[in-house]
């Protein structure tokens, strides 16, 4: 079955099973929960925009 199925998280590039698909790329509930917790400042918040900025590349290649 599908929800059981392991997927490569955009973000930390690891396969994991738990997490959520934006427009067709995954993204694991780790890294989300990472994501929405992490104050513009932080030097991480680049990193996951430019992770992030792979879903709309790929989209639009």
């Amino acid at each position: 079955m599908e929800e059981h199925a392991e997927h490569t998280c955009i973000i930390c590039e690891q396969h994991k099973r738990d997490g959520i698909f934006i427009v067709s790329e995954f993204i694991c509930d780790t890294c989300e929960a990472e994501m929405v917790h992490t104050d513009a400042q932080d030097a991480k918040y680049n990193y996951f925009v430019h992770q992030m900025k792979q879903i709309w590349v790929q989209k639009n290649a």
